[in-house]
């Protein structure tokens, strides 16, 4: 077979091999969801055997003798686990080690974490810089067991870290900015995993905190990942007790005193309806502006934190049902207009 024929089919083959195996990606990531688990075991069957068989096809057409191949290939395997058994081992060791005390580490924090009581949130905080620390710790110090092992001399390379940390300290300033700033957000207690918090804007719940980055999830599940350097002012909503407030408004004709006495009536039994919520009595705090056709008043609540948009919602239904129901009219925009006599 000629020189130029074997090229061609060289290219069509593996042209061919390609094409299967991405239509195949394309496929399983079109309808990963609705794909069933033995059709991607049947894809990747399928996709290994065209890949064998392109490859035994090239084999062929290059005239290659695989018998010599494979035994060359066999020996070259024998000579390097003869001669590197106990480094082998060494590693298989040190990984072994590695991943038990990042699993036991993983477990022990986690039921600090999520042992119930009002430090909670705090343990967990702290529990989750504790793996991440160990992780890294434990990844820089197996790394460099590994390469003793298998003979390589990390002296030097240990030795020449100060002046690499110093060139890299240089060049990356903005990380090491936002490492301090995450070991003083943890440490001084600015926030915790689960606290709500508002930065730039974006008010959410932490739901992790690194040494670097913070991410915060709002309400509509959308993630916000910060670094930590850049958290320069927030406003922390865990803190303290929320406050529900609620304006309504009457009208001019109305009697402020009996409306107040009638709302009072009725919010004991608000109270008790959600006794897990509220931390005391609604009240009304009186007349808060006199508008065109109204008369705006307020009712205050506190509730555990960040409950009290429900409360408030809550609140307004009950409002609009008591002054239905003792005729205490809560009046419409009025616009008065003096039509001139001709």
């Amino acid at each position: 077979m000629s020189l130029p024929l074997q090229i061609i089919l060289t290219v069509i083959i593996s042209a061919i091999v390609i094409a299967l195996i991405v239509f195949e990606r394309i496929y399983v990531k079109k309808h990963e969801e609705t794909i069933k688990k033995g059709m991607l075991f049947v894809f990747f069957l399928v996709s290994l055997i065209a890949f064998l068989a392109g490859a035994f096809g090239i084999v062929l057409i290059w005239n290659v003798n695989i018998t010599v191949l494979l035994t060359q290939i066999w020996g070259d395997i024998v000579i390097f686990f003869t001669t590197s058994v106990p480094a082998l081992i060494g590693t298989a060791v040190v990984v072994f080690v590695w991943i038990l005390i990042l699993q036991l580490s993983r477990i022990a924090l986690k039921r600090i974490g999520d042992k119930p009581g009002p430090m909670q949130k705090r343990r967990k905080t702290i529990s989750k810089v504790l793996l991440s620390i160990i992780n890294y710790a434990l990844a820089i110090i197996g790394f460099i067991i590994i390469l003793a092992i298998w003979g390589v001399n990390v002296l030097p390379a240990l030795a020449g870290l100060g002046i690499v940390g110093l060139v890299v300290g240089l060049g990356a300033q903005k990380f090491i900015q936002d490492l301090i700033a995450g070991f003083f957000i943890i440490f001084e207690h600015h926030y915790d995993v689960g606290d709500v918090i508002e930065v730039g804007g974006f008010k959410g719940t932490v739901v992790d905190i690194g040494l670097k980055t913070t991410r915060l999830r709002n309400w509509r599940g959308e993630i916000k990942i910060l670094n930590n350097g850049e958290v320069n002012t927030l406003v922390n909503h865990s803190k303290n007790p929320s406050v529900a407030v609620v304006l309504f408004a009457i009208s001019y004709e109305e009697d402020i005193d009996r409306t107040t006495e009638v709302l009072k009536a009725v919010f004991p039994s608000f109270r008790k309806q959600y006794a897990d919520v509220l931390i005391e009595d609604p009240e009304v705090s009186g007349v808060m502006n006199l508008g065109a056709s109204s008369v705006e008043m307020r009712v205050t609540v506190k509730t555990l934190n960040e409950q009290h948009y429900g409360i408030e919602r809550a609140l307004r239904k009950l409002i609009k049902e008591t002054l239905d129901a003792n005729n205490i009219k809560i009046p419409l925009p009025q616009i008065v207009v003096n039509k001139p006599r001709e």
